[in-house]
């Protein structure tokens, strides 16, 4: 069964950091591109970054110089440090696995973690 479990989420002041992490369990995580959404109440799921197999990664403009994705493939975990926060990076949080092959794309999804940043 595949799981992805976020945590680090919270409440933190304006300008302040937080670490979000996912652990994944049954994928062979080395092969999947991982990244983080988001979802603001009334907004689209956004992508955050991204992180290829070979350590590659996206952002959007918005968290360019703020947030830096990264994985260790060891612990099967991807991380996103989030820096200078502002009220407008908060959502809700998700991790996402994605894995494109002959058959298609494979993509799981973690229930997320909440990130509320105050003024």
């Amino acid at each position: 069964q595949v799981q992805l479990v976020e945590s680090g989420g919270g409440l933190v002041q304006a300008g302040g950091s937080l670490r979000l992490s996912c652990a994944a369990t049954g994928i062979t995580f080395s092969t999947y591109v991982m990244g983080w959404y988001r979802q603001a109440p009334g907004n689209q799921r956004e992508l955050v970054g991204a992180i290829t197999t070979a350590g590659g990664t996206r952002y959007a403009d918005s968290v360019k110089g703020r947030f830096t994705i990264s994985r260790d493939n060891a612990k099967a975990t991807v991380y996103l440090q989030m820096n200078s926060l502002k009220p407008e990076d908060t959502a809700d949080y998700y991790c996402n696995a994605e894995r494109r092959g002959g058959l298609g794309t494979t993509t799981y999804w973690g229930k997320g973690t909440l990130v509320t940043v105050s003024s």
